[in-house]
């Protein structure tokens, strides 16, 4: 594949960097070359996948309060525009249908990653994506086709900035600047490749919603509220805006990489550093097919994705533990240590030191982020669902207070340069578990990757994203429903105009609930 490693660093006098040589402008280019150029069949399949797996996700979390409130700032909105809601059958104006997507998506944490330089979501392009190009399709002939290469583009220039191997990427959480920065880029790009703008207007997009992107990690410490899953939906109004905003010829901040008061410089390494230099690797669409989407990896547990397959790992390693009629004799089990990565020991382990990590009446928000939760868990019911893992009577609980206590991660530096490998055929998000029983023995085993992962040992296939939908849409959605809304994906190349309505999953009626609570609007 053909492809080309662009520097990235700061000017050092305003203005001495020409316009074609930032790293917005080559993302322009490359949205820009997209619309003409062939795509990979798999790379488009894999965005169908995908849009069912977002369908499912969303679903699942549809009557939570934080979704539940999204979805009612949208109602104002009701029949003003193209764009649908999750859930509904009507139509609302691009802007809040997306935030509500975007928001119902993020909420169980349970949708696609990839992990280089940074961290990400990169599905939570798709939600913009798709709202923009149904409201877009009468005004301008948007078809499905579009809305595909659209998402295929966003995740193409999403995956770029988060690294692709050999050093490149432009990491974020290192200065506490949150992921939403890198989701905004990616979003402006598809939506001006989906709607076939100039290159001019798509670099003026993506400067307006990067610079305009830029928040801190503090929704993601402490007592984490609803800004966790509202990041997307914010990046989504504000990726919509910087190109219904550049479509009008307005031209955004720049360079909003390189500039000598902008992100590099002021937010990145070049604050500390003014020689700081990004590397940065894009693809040729004139000449090969985008396939970056191929190299994200899709949740089969709702948790965070450093779990993965440590939640597989545990529920295989559950299979050799003292048993106890039909359960595990979790009394015979005097501690569990994990070797593993620096992030998975530092952040969702022990070394965390967060009292919260390893008590049952924690909120789910935090339950999600503790890797001793997620372990106890599997060890005690054989499983890992996205409700009734979170759900459990007070005996359970007293039960995994105790499993969790005996729980210990620790810093192991095999795992960690595994974490860190460029090679993405190398690199590995695992660790290796053992447990002591009490009569002095050891059951030990270990898992590089996730099973669903593209390098696991079960890779996903567009079977496993159909049996999420249908469990995570079980009684809010009737079979006939799943059935056609899979249609739909299926034959998305060939649908136009009003027609693309329909990619859209409707709950029965009065499945979806209101908020309890009344705001401003």
């Amino acid at each position: 594949m053909t492809t080309t490693i662009h520097a990235v660093e700061a000017e050092k006098t305003s203005g001495e960097l020409a316009r074609e040589q930032q790293l917005a402008w080559k993302l322009a280019e490359l949205a820009t070359a997209a619309k003409s150029a062939p795509q990979s069949a798999d790379a488009v399949a894999m965005a169908k996948n995908r849009i069912i797996d977002n369908a499912a996700i969303a679903l699942g979390a549809a009557n939570e309060t934080a979704v539940k409130v999204a979805r009612a700032d949208a109602l104002y909105s009701l029949s003003t525009g193209n764009a649908t809601i999750w859930g509904l059958s009507d139509t609302f104006s691009p802007l809040p249908a997306a935030f509500a997507n975007a928001v119902a998506v993020r909420f169980l944490d349970n949708d696609d990653c990839y992990l280089a330089a940074e961290y990400s979501h990169p599905d939570d392009n798709i939600s913009p994506i798709i709202a923009v190009g149904q409201h877009m399709a009468d005004r301008i002939g948007i078809t499905g086709a579009d809305i595909l290469r659209g998402i295929v583009v966003a995740y193409e220039v999403h995956v770029a900035l988060v690294g692709t191997g050999n050093g490149t990427g432009i990491c974020l959480h290192k200065h506490k600047v949150d992921h939403m920065t890198h989701i905004a880029a990616g979003t402006a790009a598809g939506i001006s490749a989906m709607l076939g703008l100039t290159t001019e207007q798509s670099y003026h997009a993506i400067n307006f919603a990067v610079h305009n992107a830029i928040s801190s990690r503090q929704s993601r410490k402490g007592d984490i509220g609803a800004q966790k899953e509202f990041v997307p939906g914010f990046s989504a109004e504000i990726s919509i805006k910087a190109v219904h905003h550049a479509m009008h010829e307005l031209k955004g901040p720049n360079p909003v990489y390189e500039g000598v008061d902008s992100i590099i410089r002021r937010f990145l390494d070049g604050r500390d550093n003014e020689n700081a230099v990004y590397t940065v690797e894009l693809a040729e669409p004139a000449v090969d097919p985008l396939r970056n989407i191929l190299k994200t990896y899709p949740k089969q547990h709702a948790f965070e994705y450093q779990g993965q397959a440590i939640i597989d790992l545990a529920l295989q390693l559950r299979q050799k533990l003292p048993r106890k009629g039909s359960g595990i004799d979790i009394h015979q089990i005097n501690k569990i240590v994990l070797k593993t990565s620096h992030h998975t020991h530092h952040v969702i382990g022990s070394d965390a030191r967060d009292p919260q990590k390893i008590d049952p009446d924690s909120p789910r928000g935090t339950l999600d982020h503790s890797i001793m939760f997620a372990i106890a868990r599997c060890i005690q019911t054989g499983e890992f669902h996205k409700d009734r893992s979170y759900q459990m009577t007070q005996a359970e609980k007293n039960e995994l207070r105790s499993l969790m206590a005996r729980i210990e991660t620790q810093f192991d530096q095999g795992w960690e340069d595994l974490y860190h490998d460029q090679d993405p055929n190398v690199q590995a998000y695992g660790g290796r578990m053992i447990v002591t029983l009490v009569d002095g023995s050891t059951i030990a085993e270990e898992k590089t990757r996730a099973n669903a992962h593209p390098g696991g040992d079960t890779p996903w296939q567009r079977m496993d994203y159909e049996a999420k939908l249908a469990d995570y849409t079980a009684g809010l959605v009737s079979d006939a429903e799943r059935t056609r809304f899979i249609a739909v994906v299926d034959n998305m190349e060939r649908l136009s105009g009003g027609e693309l309505t329909s990619i859209n999953l409707v709950a029965d009626t009065g499945a979806l609930q209101a908020p309890d609570t009344q705001g401003i609007y």
